[in-house]
């Protein structure tokens, strides 16, 4: 089977895992830079152009479509859809989870345990907005950050205050968050592999760091989740649609919060502090979708209401 991995740095840690599986299990893999791949939009004949040469032999394809391209990489991932193409996430799915107010809408219609957030078209009534998660002090997220960039803790309403109204000055879409204080700067990366957790880690921020990410200094440990937290992650990777997921996720004095759900997780701190082959799973997943048609269904796991692919209304409604 022959598998392509989307991605714009075949050096990257993650990139050259998948590889490595596809290879080890027998199949053969490219790498293919998406912003690279040419769509030709044809009556009854979409096509993508690749390096001058029309791409016909994919039997699947894993998608690691990077934030700031997201437009452009969903768009290539339409495109192996609708040349019949299996993919291990599909390009609906990417665009929910993208989006952090749509994907925050989508989790609390399906009832995915989540911090108080609030949301306003820069509107001037700014305590009121800090007085709906709780008040000070507050996380103040820009809907487009990635890796921990852009996100603020304001530990005042007057620092809070002051932060939004700089936000909203430069035009800036932002979210509102309680801050969980029980959390300690830690949080939970549970990885999800058609309907299963394979491998979870607490992350923990550095000392004086709210954030845990691993890109601002944060540390990955291995960790056993509670049932209610892989209860939580698999309802929230259900919800939106996505068969290979990271879902980061606080814990609290309430239960698992989820924070995000990323469609690209990275492998390496997974990998590293599960020690399990998480990359090898994601090549079984996908060579079974290449073969979807012979392969036996797997039962799913997940417990929720499934997503209509081109919308976001449950299915069934």
């Amino acid at each position: 089977m022959k598998l392509a991995i989307l991605s714009r740095e075949p050096k990257s840690y993650s990139t050259k895992r998948l590889v490595e599986a596809a290879l080890a299990q027998g199949h053969e893999a490219v790498v293919l830079d998406h912003l690279h791949c040419n769509l030709v939009l044809e009556k009854g004949q979409p096509g993508i152009i690749y390096q001058g040469e029309r791409l016909e032999d994919i039997d699947a394809i894993i998608p690691r479509i990077g934030a700031s391209v997201t437009f452009y990489g969903t768009a290539v991932v339409r495109q192996f859809e609708m040349m019949k193409v299996h993919t291990a996430v599909d390009s609906q799915a990417i665009v929910r989870s993208r989006d952090k107010l749509r994907s925050m809408q989508i989790l609390s219609r399906a009832g995915v345990g989540m911090p108080k957030t609030a949301f306003t078209n820069f509107s001037a009534d700014v305590p009121a907005m800090i007085n709906q998660v709780g008040g000070a002090p507050v996380i103040i997220k820009l809907l487009e950050g990635t890796q921990g960039l852009g996100v603020v803790l304001a530990e005042s309403a007057k620092a809070a205050q002051s932060v939004i109204e700089a936000f909203h000055n430069l035009k800036a879409r932002i979210i509102v968050q309680e801050f969980i204080a029980e959390s300690k700067g830690a949080d939970l990366r549970a990885f999800v592999v058609d309907g299963e957790v394979v491998g979870a880690m607490k992350r923990q921020g550095k000392e004086g760091e709210f954030r845990s990410n691993l890109h601002r200094g944060g540390t990955g440990t291995l960790v056993k989740l509670s049932r209610a937290e892989k209860a939580a992650a698999l309802l929230a990777t259900k919800a939106l649609g996505l068969a290979v997921a990271g879902v980061d996720m606080l814990q609290s004095l309430r239960g698992p919060l989820v924070l995000e759900v990323n469609s690209s997780p990275g492998l390496e701190g997974i990998e590293k502090a599960t020690n399990q082959d998480i990359a090898g799973r994601i090549i079984e997943y996908t060579a079974m979708l290449g073969g979807a048609e012979k392969a036996k269904p797997k039962p799913k796991k997940a417990t929720g209401r499934a997503v209509d692919a081109q919308s976001d209304v449950p299915a069934g409604t």
